[in-house]
């Protein structure tokens, strides 16, 4: 496989995965106010969580953007495997967040409501449909590239 194509998937993923981070912690931690990052202690441990959490998906969509500058300047800038890296990024960090974070680690649930199992088919819903388009996308790109190669 071309380097290209690895380096628009990786930089796509990264993306799609700070993107997602940060508007979960935005929307959710901040606006909203539903939950911190851990909320298994105190108001000022959740806020520091809220912080670092914060920092990383800025450090992943920062990276995926320095990955994506390279490419458009080595003339490598394949847009529809980006975009499949992006939503299968953004897709499998809401996936592992509503799943192993909520449910197996517990360390916070979406919403502290009685019936939070409709936010989490909801939240879960999007991801896995997410995974599902960044797949497809990714699959006709490859597809795209061996026919152009073997023109």
């Amino acid at each position: 496989m071309n380097q290209y194509m690895v380096r628009n998937l990786w930089s796509g993923i990264l993306f799609g995965l700070g993107l997602v981070a940060f508007f979960d912690e935005t929307v959710f931690h901040q606006l909203l106010h539903w939950h911190h990052f851990y909320d298994k202690s105190t108001l000022s441990i959740g806020l520091v969580s809220d912080g670092l959490f914060h920092a990383f998906s800025w450090f992943a969509t920062i990276g995926g953007l320095f990955l994506l500058a390279d490419l458009k300047r080595r003339d490598g800038f394949l847009l529809k495997r980006w975009i499949g890296g992006v939503f299968l990024g953004g897709g499998v960090f809401q996936l592992y967040d509503g799943t192993i974070q909520h449910k197996l680690m517990k360390i916070h649930q979406i919403r502290y409501v009685d019936h939070v199992i409709i936010y989490d088919v909801i939240w879960n819903s999007l991801a896995i449909i997410m995974v599902l388009v960044g797949i497809l996308l990714i699959r006709q790109t490859k597809t795209l590239r061996s026919q152009q190669t073997n023109a």
